[in-house]
């Protein structure tokens, strides 16, 4: 991309950094530190005044673009009328218009909404709903868990426990919660490689679910909890029909499906929701991310109707559900809520996101070719380029493609290991989204 070069304040010398970055290298980093001050539709602004575009759209959350002037006049004009509102025991009104117009963009019969501040939030929240849903019902004696090896679930224990990423739960195993079992991962490089969109092969995996009720007996698990596209762990597509037979098997066994559409939904598969993407409809749904556009952190757990109303029993004046946060249904965040989906719908951005993915698609594979890549990803607006790493040091390859990029190319490329993630607008211009794939391919080439 023809713009200068970074020249900030932070460029020549490590610095004494306060800040203890999240899932960052904070001594490499500090080394030569990536500092960013603002930002306008696809493109970020460093300290020194460089541009440069962003291939993730924030962190899979931006998908309208960076600073959208509707969100921002929402959240400036909120900011000034109401700026903090507990729901505890009262609420405001923009949560209330939020809450009826997200669950109205939900599949059919998911009808209810229970605010958090975050994906990991939402993915605890679902897990103690579905406890508490089977303990009102009078099926206590459900509450064994089941995630997924490379499952992304948040950072909290619940979605730590549940999850399948192992740097994430190592240190931390020792206090993980006691009951969860993990399905296998469905990344089968040797019969999938390459693959575009839903790989062929795997979906006899999902009859691990089966499995693990036939070993505890299906009376005695609550809920299963996947990402209907792995995203944290390098883009994983689920095989051809894997979710519809998980989806079968809970019907069968009386377990919640739990989807965790933390990054699927709004937009980046091309529908408000991946379950309507797959035609699979889950029990319970947590987003946060698309919810605000990434503006103000917020999140939200989406759950059945019959769900909600397993809580409502007891004396009408007693707490049904002892669970909430501070900023739960926070009107700021309500609003630029508000004034997202309303972006989604004037400018029909599901639609552009649909007419991107083949465009995307193809940039991606491109890379198919490449000495140093072993696999390529893709399905909706999420991909992955996979290489191959250095012997003897994993995930140097893929640091030093994130580096390069921001240095030498002005483009903003996440890197998970030796994986390349991206995640574009869903109202990417297409001329510079094929820039930016360039760039990507002027540093992979250049890599040892």
């Amino acid at each position: 991309f023809p713009f200068h070069k970074l020249g900030g304040a932070f460029m020549n010398a490590a610095v004494e950094n306060p800040s203890w970055m999240p899932f960052t290298a904070n001594r490499d980093f500090n080394l030569k530190p990536r500092v960013i001050t603002g930002a306008e539709g696809d493109w970020y602004t460093t300290d020194g005044g460089t541009r440069l575009y962003d291939t993730f759209s924030g962190l899979w959350t931006s998908g309208l673009g960076h600073c959208h002037p509707k969100i921002v006049e929402a959240v400036q004009k909120q900011v000034a009328t109401l700026d903090y509102c507990m729901t505890f025991q009262v609420t405001n009104d923009k949560a209330l218009k939020l809450a009826e117009r997200v669950t109205r963009m939900a599949p059919d019969g998911i009808d209810h909404c229970f605010f958090t501040n975050s994906g990991s939030e939402s993915v605890d929240t679902a897990l103690k709903i579905a406890l508490g849903y089977h303990r009102a019902r009078g099926e206590g004696n459900r509450t064994r868990l089941i995630g997924r090896e490379k499952g992304y679930h948040g950072v909290n224990f619940g979605g730590m426990s549940v999850g399948g990423i192992v740097p994430n739960r190592k240190v931390f195993s020792p206090a993980l919660l006691p009951g969860v079992d993990h399905l296998r991962h469905t990344l089968d490089i040797k019969r999938n490689a390459f693959s575009r969109g839903l790989p062929e092969h795997g979906i006899e995996l999902a009859d691990d679910l089966a499995g693990l009720c036939a070993l505890h007996d299906g009376s005695n698990i609550a809920a299963v909890i996947v990402e209907p596209v792995a995203g944290s762990a390098g883009v994983i597509p689920p095989p051809a029909g894997y979710l519809e037979r998980l989806r079968e098997i809970c019907d069968e066994q009386g377990i919640l499906l739990i989807f965790d559409e933390v990054i699927a939904a709004f937009g980046r598969l091309g529908h408000a929701f991946g379950a309507q993407r797959f035609g699979v409809t889950p029990d319970i749904i947590t987003t946060a991310k698309g919810l605000t556009n990434g503006v103000v952190p917020m999140g939200a757990v989406l759950v059945r109707d019959a769900i909600y109303e397993a809580f409502m029993q007891g004396p009408a004046h007693m707490i049904e559900l002892f669970h909430g946060y501070t900023y739960s249904g926070h009107p700021v965040a309500a609003a630029a809520g508000l004034a997202t989906m309303d972006v989604y719908d004037e400018e029909g951005t599901f639609e552009q996101s649909q007419a991107l993915e083949s465009h995307f698609e193809d940039l991606l594979h491109s890379f198919a070719d490449h000495r140093h890549v072993i696999d390529v990803r893709n399905y909706g607006l999420m991909g992955a380029i996979e290489m191959a790493p250095r012997d003897g040091a994993p995930g140097a390859r893929g640091a030093e493609a994130h580096k390069q990029c921001f240095w030498d190319e002005n483009i903003i490329v996440r890197a998970g290991m030796d994986t390349l993630q991206f995640s574009p607008f869903l109202n990417s211009d297409p001329d510079e989204m094929a820039q930016s794939f360039e760039a990507v391919r002027r540093v992979v080439d250049t890599l040892d």
